[in-house]
């Protein structure tokens, strides 16, 4: 268990009071119904809501035709020596667990501290201790795997927390996903917005919940971003964590969120904070990142967002993986 180590400013989760009147224009009634969906889901046992979604994966798996192909790519590339079926398989189970962990969500954001507690357990929680009252600033290095969300809004139960968000060009969900992940006092800064105020923040000692590791796309800049091994293929990679762990001298610390079998709920697992770095090497640092995320992917392969084009962006004259795959359908 993890200590508590400040009193949250405590909130019931998102409030349809408070959503702005603009929202309930009838080209957001679709989005109401979601949200309606997704809060009723809340009040039920987990254990239900795992079956729901597995039943539900399995659709948006057979009707999802080109996520389900960059997510077999994707798995493909990164798993050579594994036959074809248990490519499928992986793929598969991997719809079924974005969809358990997407109806999952009003979980976060409304219920209680004590169910929360109840469905979060910690491995190697002492690593997180540790790091707390070290005395350094602190960046919590988390991928994109699909249960992060509750990973992120359990852990500022326990401790200040400060963390970057994608806007959504939904308003009503835009303000749904920002209430309910800042329920418990996180600060939320937008991705695009200037990197200052997460600077700012982690300089108080706010724990910054990191999420570094998907393609830079478009905004590629040999500035900003790298490429790097990651299951050894060369990835571009972004060299923000260094950057932000030398500016603040912050310890970081990999912690990759699992959601559990059968509904038992969810498991945050922290792994020991990175040593020597950042190196002053970009290449060197995100290489470091990659490694410990894919030993966190090969852990629980089944429950990375594999369904991102993570090798889109390439050097120049590099291979495109997405054009022709041997999953065509």
């Amino acid at each position: 268990m993890i200590k508590v180590f400040a009193v949250r400013t405590y909130q019931q989760g998102p409030s349809f009071e408070r959503m702005k009147t603009t929202t309930l224009k009838p080209k957001y009634w679709n989005a109401w119904l979601l949200v309606s969906f997704l809060w009723l889901l809340s009040l039920f046992p987990m254990s239900l809501v795992y079956r729901l979604g597995t039943a539900l994966g399995d659709f948006f798996y057979r009707i999802a035709h080109s996520r389900r192909k960059i997510a077999l790519r994707n798995l493909e590339l990164c798993f050579p020596d594994r036959p074809p079926q248990e490519i499928q398989m992986l793929a598969k189970e991997t719809f079924r667990n974005i969809t358990r962990v997407t109806l999952s969500s009003g979980i976060g954001w409304w219920s209680g501290r004590g169910r929360l507690t109840r469905l979060v357990q910690i491995k190697h929680s002492v690593h997180y201790e540790r790091a707390l009252e070290s005395g350094r600033n602190l960046i919590v290095l988390a991928p994109h795997f699909v249960a992060l969300e509750i990973g992120g809004i359990y852990l500022s139960m326990t401790s200040p927390l400060v963390s970057v968000y994608q806007h959504s060009r939904n308003p009503v969900f835009d303000q749904l996903t920002r209430a309910g992940r800042s329920r418990f006092g996180i600060v939320l800064v937008e991705r695009k917005s200037d990197a200052r105020r997460l600077i700012r923040e982690m300089k108080k000692g706010v724990p910054l919940y990191y999420l570094p590791d998907q393609d830079p796309g478009i905004q590629w800049d040999p500035r900003r971003a790298v490429f790097a091994p990651f299951f050894g293929i060369q990835t571009a990679t972004w060299a923000t964590l260094a950057r932000l762990a030398s500016l603040t001298n912050a310890l970081v610390l990999p912690c990759a969120t699992k959601l559990l079998s059968a509904g038992q709920g969810f498991e945050l697992n922290f792994a020991p904070p990175l040593e020597n770095f950042p190196s002053g090497d970009p290449v060197l640092d995100a290489t470091c990142m990659n490694q410990v995320i894919e030993d966190f992917v090969r852990d629980m392969p089944d429950q990375y967002f594999w369904v991102h084009r993570r090798f889109k962006t390439q050097p120049p004259g590099g291979q495109d993986y997405y054009t022709h795959t041997p999953f065509a359908s």
